[in-house]
Order: C-alpha cells, then sequence, then structure tokens
C-alpha cells in the first residue's frame, strides 16, 4: 500500500469509493497514487495549492455580489470503471425519458392527473407549473431537453436520485473547467489512463440545439445563451457554457420580439435568434404574460414561442420537473408508462398532500429532511431543530401540506478528500447531466461531484463545500475532439453574424475605459510617489518633506494634481482602497466585474492576468497592515500592477479580432487616456514657477505617461514647457500623445455601426477637440502673463477636458441606450415594481 493510502480511514460503516469492505484500496485507486507520484503530505498539499492558483488564474467564482467567494476544487477525482458507469447512464438515460413523458404530459393531454397517477394538486400547485404555456410544443424529439440528476451512493453501495434539476440545470461549465483545471495538476496521471472525456456531451448539445430549431431555422440555426447577468450565483457557470458552445451570453435586455419572432439587438441592427437556450427561471422571461415586474426577460416571448418562431429550452415549464414530490410517484409512473421498475430509485420522499403521508411527516420530523416544494426554499433537517421549531413546522405543514415533503435521511458514501497533508473522508453526491438526441439521451460522462464537510451530510452543498472532478474509467483509448465541433457538421459557406449585443458592448468598452484607468492612476500615483521619496520627513498629510529645501513647492503641485486627478489620500491610499471611486482598487474592481460580463468574449489568458492584479492588492494590503510606515513607499506594488496590466494590453491587442466589441474597447481605452492626459496637463502647467521646480514637475508627468526616455532622447534637456506639449500634445509618433490617441479613437468609433440616432454630436465633440488641438501654438501657449498664469493653454485644456467627458456619455447614449422597463401586468393582474436590473450607472 503507498504511503497516500496508508492512512485513510472510511468515515463509518457505510460506502467509501476508495476502499474495498476488506480495507483495501481499489486497483484505481492505488494506481492513480503511484502515478500521479503522491508519497507524502507535502506532495498532497502542493498538489491542492496548484489547484487554487489555478482556479484563481482561470477566474473560477462562485455566487454573486457580496456572497461571491472563489470555487473550491479538491485535487483528487472520484474514480468509476465503466461497467459501474453503465449502470448509471443506463438508470439516468431511462429517468429522462420519464421525466419528458410527464413533462409533455402536463402541458399537453393531462392524462397522468385525470387517470390520478399524479395528484393535480401536487402538479398545478407547484410553482413551477406555467399556465401560460399549456399546448406549446417545440420540434425535435423530446421537450425535455436537458436535466441534471443529484445523485449519492447509500451506504450499501446502490445509487439514489436526491433531486432532478430542469429548470436552469447548473454545472456543465464547472464541470468542463474542474476537468481541465484537474488533468493539468495530475497531468501525468490523465496522459497514461483511459478516461471518458466530457467534450462529446457539448458536441451532443450543440446537434440537440439544431434538432431543435424551429423548421425554417436553416441548416445553421442561431442560438444565444439567456442569462440573469453578472450578478447571478451561477455566472461563471453559464458565461462558460456559452464559451464553449459558441453561442453569445445575452440578457433580457439584449431581446427583443418584433414581427413575431425573436431578434438580438446587435450595434446597428438586429439579428435573428432561432433557438434561446434559458438560464433565467420561467416566471421572469416574459413581463408581458408571465411576471409583470421581471426585468430579466423579453416582452412576448411565451408567443414568440407559441408561434414555433423560436424555440426555447428548456421549455418554459419545465421547473415543474424539479417538484421534490414527484418523486414520491415516480415509482409507479416508470411502470405505467415505459413498463419497467425504475433503475436508479429516487430518495424515499413523502408528499404532505397526501393525508397518511403528511401524518408520518408531522410524526417523525425529528428524523426527516423536511423541504418545501418551493424552488430555492431551505431545507430543515428535523433533528437539528428543537421541540418548538418543530411545533411551528407541524403548523405550517398542517397549513398548507400540499407545498411540503419529508424525506429519509441519505448516508451517502464517502470520497477521500485532500485536508492539507492528509486524506479525509468526505461524504459525496455527483450532479451529473443528460441532453435530449435523436436515440434518446446522451449523459455526461462524468459531472460534478460536491463534498460535504467531514460528518456532515448531502442534504444540499454549503458555500464551504468543495467540488471534485468525476473520472469514468474507459477499457479504450479516446478519440482526441474539439467539444464545439461535431463529427458530421459539414462545411457551409453560411457565415453566422459576429456583432454583439448592446450590453456586451457596453462591458468591453468599460473594460476598455477601467484598464486604462487603473493603468494611468497607477504611472502617476507612482511617479508622484518616487519623487517624494526623495525627502525624508513626513508631514500630517502623509507625504515626505525636507524642511528649508526649495523642493516643497515641487511636491505642492504634485500633492494637488493627484488630488485633482485622483482624490485625496496618501500614495498607499490611492491604490488600495476600493470604496473611492478614482483609485486604482476602485478601477481594478469595476475591470473585473466588466470583465466576468464578456467572459465569452476576452482570451482565457486574461483570467491569470487578472488573477495576478489581485495577488498583488492582496499582498500590499497585508504589506501595509504590517508596515504602517510604508504608506508613500507604492514602487513595488505599483511594478507589479504595471506588470500584470501590460499583460492584459497585450492580449488584448493580439488575441481579439478586430470586431466591433474590440474596437470600442479600444475606444474606452483611447478615451480614458486622452482625458487623463488633459487633466493632468491641466493641473500641472498652469503656472509658471521657478525653472528647477518646473522642470522637476514636467519630469514627473513625462514619467507619469510613460515618455521621459523619448523626451530625454529626442531633447536631450532639462524639460521646458514647450517642448514637453509639442511631445504630449502634438506629436503623431507619440503613442501615448492626445493626437495619437484621437486619432485612434476617432478610427475605432468609424468602425461602430451608427444607430438610428445618428452619431452628428459624438463625432462633432471629437472634431472639436482635434480643431483645438490642430489651433494650439505650444511656444505661444507656454508664455505666461503678467501674473504668472497660462491663461489660454489652461482654458484651451479644460474645453478639451469637458468635451472629452460629453464624448464618453455621447458614446454611452448613443451605443448603449438601455430598453425603458415597461410596468406590464402579469397574468393575475398585479404588477409590483422591481428592485433593479442587471447594471447600474457606470463611474
Amino acid at each position: 500500500m503507498t504511503d497516500l493510502l496508508a492512512g485513510y480511514r472510511a468515515a463509518g460503516p457505510g460506502h467509501d469509493e476508495m476502499l474495498q469492505s476488506t480495507g483495501a484500496a481499489r486497483e484505481a485507486w492505488a494506481q492513480m497514487a503511484d502515478l500521479v507520484d503522491l508519497h507524502d503530505g507535502a506532495a498532497l498539499a502542493s498538489r491542492a495549492n496548484d489547484v487554487v492558483e489555478l482556479l484563481a488564474n482561470n477566474g473560477v467564482r462562485q455566487g454573486a455580489g457580496t456572497d461571491e467567494r472563489p470555487w473550491l476544487l479538491d485535487p483528487l477525482p472520484v474514480l468509476f470503471d465503466e461497467a459501474e458507469w453503465a449502470h448509471v447512464e443506463k438508470g439516468l438515460q431511462q429517468r429522462a425519458v420519464l421525466l419528458d413523458h410527464v413533462l409533455t404530459d402536463v402541458y399537453g393531454e393531462a392524462e397522468l392527473l385525470t387517470s390520478g397517477l399524479l395528484p393535480p394538486a401536487l402538479v398545478l400547485g407547484h410553482p413551477g407549473f406555467v399556465r401560460a404555456v399549456n399546448d406549446i410544443r417545440n420540434p425535435g424529439p423530446h421537450q425535455l431537453f436537458m436535466v441534471g440528476t443529484d445523485l449519492a451512493r447509500n451506504a450499501d453501495g446502490s445509487w439514489q436520485v436526491l433531486a432532478d434539476r430542469a429548470q436552469t440545470p447548473s454545472g456543465m461549465g464547472f464541470a468542463m473547467q474542474d476537468r481541465r483545471i484537474v488533468a493539468e495538476v495530475l497531468s501525468g496521471l490523465y496522459r497514461h489512463a483511459r478516461i471518458r472525456r466530457v467534450g462529446p456531451f457539448f458536441q451532443a448539445m450543440r446537434r440537440a440545439v439544431r434538432d431543435a430549431a424551429p423548421p425554417g431555422a436553416g441548416p445553421t440555426p442561431r442560438a444565444a445563451l439567456l442569462t440573469p447577468g453578472p450578478f447571478s450565483p451561477a455566472a461563471f457557470d453559464q458565461a462558460y457554457l456559452a464559451t464553449m458552445l459558441g453561442y453569445p451570453l445575452v440578457e433580457g435586455e439584449d431581446l427583443v420580439v418584433e414581427d413575431g419572432r425573436l431578434w438580438m439587438r446587435a450595434l446597428g441592427r438586429l439579428e435573428p435568434v432561432d433557438v434561446l437556450l434559458r438560464h433565467v427561471d420561467a416566471e421572469y422571461c416574459d413581463p408581458l404574460d408571465l411576471r409583470g415586474d421581471s426585468r430579466l426577460g423579453v416582452p412576448g416571448l411565451v408567443e414568440a414561442a407559441r408561434t414555433g418562431a423560436v424555440t426555447i429550452v428548456n421549455p418554459l415549464g419545465s421547473g415543474v420537473v424539479d417538484n421534490p414530490g414527484l418523486l414520491t410517484y415516480l415509482p409507479r409512473l416508470a411502470r405505467s408508462i415505459l413498463g419497467e421498475e425504475l433503475i436508479i430509485p429516487s430518495t424515499v420522499t413523502y408528499w404532505c398532500g397526501e393525508r397518511s403521508m403528511c401524518s408520518h411527516v408531522i410524526a417523525n420530523l425529528d428524523r426527516l429532511v423536511v423541504r418545501s416544494t418551493a424552488p430555492g426554499s431551505p431545507v430543515m433537517r428535523g433533528w437539528e431543530l428543537t421541540i418548538a421549531e418543530r411545533a411551528d413546522l407541524s403548523a405550517r405543514i398542517a397549513t398548507e401540506p400540499y407545498l411540503w415533503v419529508g424525506q429519509e435521511r441519505v448516508e451517502a458514501s464517502t470520497t477521500p478528500a485532500v485536508n492539507g497533508g492528509l486524506l479525509e473522508a468526505r461524504p459525496t453526491q455527483l450532479r451529473t447531466f443528460a441532453v435530449s438526441g435523436s436515440g434518446g439521451y446522451q449523459v455526461m460522462s462524468g459531472g460534478v461531484a460536491r463534498i460535504s464537510q467531514a460528518g456532515a451530510d448531502v442534504v444540499e452543498p454549503g458555500p464551504n463545500d468543495a467540488a471534485k472532478d468525476v473520472w469514468v474509467l474507459s477499457s479504450r483509448p479516446h478519440s482526441v475532439t474539439d467539444p464545439w465541433v461535431a463529427e458530421d457538421a459539414n462545411p457551409t459557406p453560411l457565415s453566422l453574424p459576429t456583432s454583439i449585443s448592446p450590453g456586451a458592448a457596453e462591458d468591453l468598452f468599460w473594460f476598455g475605459r477601467y484598464t486604462e484607468r487603473a493603468e494611468g492612476v497607477t504611472r502617476l500615483v507612482r511617479a508622484v510617489s518616487d519623487r517624494l521619496s526623495d525627502y525624508a520627513v513626513t508631514t500630517t498629510s502623509g507625504f515626505p518633506l525636507r524642511p528649508g529645501s526649495d523642493e516643497p513647492v515641487v511636491l505642492a503641485v504634485l500633492r494637488q494634481a493627484l488630488a485633482d486627478v485622483v482624490g485625496d489620500g496618501d500614495p498607499a491610499h490611492l491604490v488600495l482602497d476600493a470604496r473611492q471611486p478614482g483609485t486604482v482598487a476602485h478601477a481594478l474592481a469595476r475591470m473585473a466585474r466588466a470583465a466576468s460580463s464578456v467572459r465569452d468574449q476576452l482570451s482565457s489568458d486574461t483570467w491569470a492576468a487578472l488573477s495576478a492584479l489581485e495577488r498583488a492588492m492582496s499582498g500590499e494590503r497585508r504589506r501595509q497592515d504590517r508596515d504602517h510606515d510604508a504608506v508613500s513607499d507604492v514602487g513595488p506594488v505599483a511594478a507589479r500592477l504595471l506588470e500584470g496590466l501590460l499583460a492584459i494590453a497585450g492580449i488584448l491587442a493580439e488575441s481579439m479580432e478586430r470586431d466591433v466589441g474590440w474596437c470600442l474597447m479600444d475606444a474606452g481605452r483611447r478615451l480614458e487616456r486622452a482625458q487623463q492626459l488633459v487633466d493632468v496637463l491641466g493641473a500641472t502647467t498652469a503656472v509658471e514657477r521657478a525653472r528647477a521646480d518646473d522642470s522637476l514637475v514636467l519630469e514627473s508627468v513625462l514619467v507619469a505617461h510613460e515618455s521621459v526616455i523619448t523626451y530625454r532622447r529626442r531633447y536631450q534637456s532639462q524639460p521646458s514647457i514647450d517642448t514637453v506639449l509639442d511631445l504630449l500634445l502634438l506629436d503623431v509618433h507619440n503613442p501615448r500623445s492626445l493626437r495619437f490617441q484621437l486619432t485612434k479613437l476617432a478610427a475605432s468609433l468609424a468602425q461602430v455601426p451608427a444607430p438610428a440616432r445618428g452619431t452628428s454630436t459624438r463625432d462633432s465633440l471629437l472634431n472639436d477637440v482635434v480643431d483645438l488641438l490642430d489651433e494650439l501654438d505650444t511656444s505661444t501657449v507656454a508664455l505666461p502673463d503678467d501674473e504668472g498664469r497660462r491663461t489660454t493653454l489652461s482654458e484651451t485644456l479644460a474645453s478639451m477636458g469637458w468635451r472629452l467627458r460629453e464624448l464618453g456619455d455621447e458614446i454611452a447614449r448613443v451605443h448603449f441606450t438601455h430598453p425603458v422597463p415597461v410596468p406590464w401586468l402579469d397574468a393575475s393582474g398585479t404588477y409590483e415594481s422591481s428592485s433593479g436590473n442587471r447594471k447600474g450607472v457606470e463611474e
């Protein structure tokens, strides 16, 4: 027995995935330990650290808003042999076929309800049942496009279904991401082992989308994935899935129903959508026919689906299959519909809508898991409730029994998980997926396993429960295929549109702006901090001064420039405080948020650079906490931040197609760089000072705008105002000059389709700045008046500044105007104001 397995012990008498009943390790696990060379705790911990780093580098997160947190992944996979998986696969296929029959009948003939096989109250009283979509039929062999299934082993090793997920099955993106990370960490084992790939499942999804498209969609239907937005708890999963499938990721406001069909709003035009992969709960998908206060859906979507103009998958109303009370009746439905027993039974479930079951649940609350049938309701472990809490729960069940179920507790099998340098037995559940096809349902070879804390159960995965990759061992070598290239695809001259939605375009624009803002502020703070660090005595403001020196004039100018351009605070504050707009940390946070919204548009390398930025900020915050005297020493962190920001700039320049989205992103960068340059010059050149002071101020300005080496090589003298203005404002060859930014900005905006409202104001503002620059005589404006002020220069820079700000607002108004939400009345004739939308006003 290898060192990896020697100290491992199963937790309790139940089934363990690694150990046989004799206590010996199963052969596959022993081979894995040898191939991965995990012979000591340090090696084991190193693998876990590698996983954490890769997850961060790929930007893998879960949750949203204040609940957002890193995705946790154990480095050791769950292993299943081929014969064992064949049984699971067959059971999942049978279950998917059965649920498809139920879904089709409930919204069709309703024979299951009228015959008594299903209690009407169970179905019609469930929130997942959507009356408005009755009799809507999708093309293709099945109505249930996809289903997720949560499984666990009993103590005796037999499988049991915990829940079905048909409303918006999540986890497919995580499954692929987990596989890629674990395959990298365990690369030696992954290369040698014969493991079924998960890529074919995504091929099957694309074929299923094609088969489900309306008849007039042609051989290559246009599909899109509907998401609630970046604040969805499953935002990463949805974006990664869209990337794998090659479908645009859209939100409700990116879509519109016109002329009886669904369209995606693209910049300058509308593009048809034939199939919509829905990851928004059904009731929120159409404020006209469903929930009137929803701002996540598309008015008229239900009617477009009813006429067959668009196919929605999973279909609206499929959430009725998620009802845990349905588990009670699946065995007899399988016998009646399929003439078979369930291959994989469900966990024992008692629906309280039947009097005898309700009495049983109330009498046994202290040992049952109790949950409401409503989606998202908390799970209550009866044995954890006090006597008073159980009494209150009994009263609630008795009042509305059809809304409650009780379930027997599942003592799930355990799997070894890494805890420091040791292996620890953790209860495990598995979620896998099935997608429809012409010959039935195809099951993903693997899925996402979740492990609970030691000694816990698998009733519901918690926020601190880690995931595991699932490996199905194969007897045959695998064939390498790309996940999104179908084996039966033929070359076609049809080229699908590559334009993006206004929402994605806006996020790319702001991603460009915040990326440039972060770099510009970092350079400015570092340049000022370097100047300040030449002096040894710290003032009350946190800036160092040398008493009696003539340099405080320079420091006062630079300090005021920082306050005017960035904000008040010492250098460390202007780098690290994410709460204050204008700081580096604030720009980085907004940049990461924008990037998350357009994950499907960005290179995967972007996330490694973003992760490096996050680590640099976290490390600097720890350093500042340890050393309070380091408030002005931002040089080290600035260097690390610039490395990451320059890496992102290189990725954007070399890895993105020059489409409309890239042009808007580049426009955002050019606009931000131009605006900051004008603001800095306005704050530092308005007044004439002693030549020595002016030279030092101008040198810091040149450093902040990455032009000091160019200046020294070109002029070989101390900086003077007229030559600095020539280089930073007029030089067409200097990539940091205002002239260069305006030229690139005009070129990028010219590639963006003009909307119906026109771009005359946008173009006029840009041309006005160009005209001001053309009229600028640097030798004249450099001369001060009698009071030592460069009034003409100040007025010109101020005029440029407000026009550039207005230009940014006009770009947003012209290209990113959001549809005005309409207070629709829902089917019940009621309306409640919604609480918000996917994004707020950018700063």
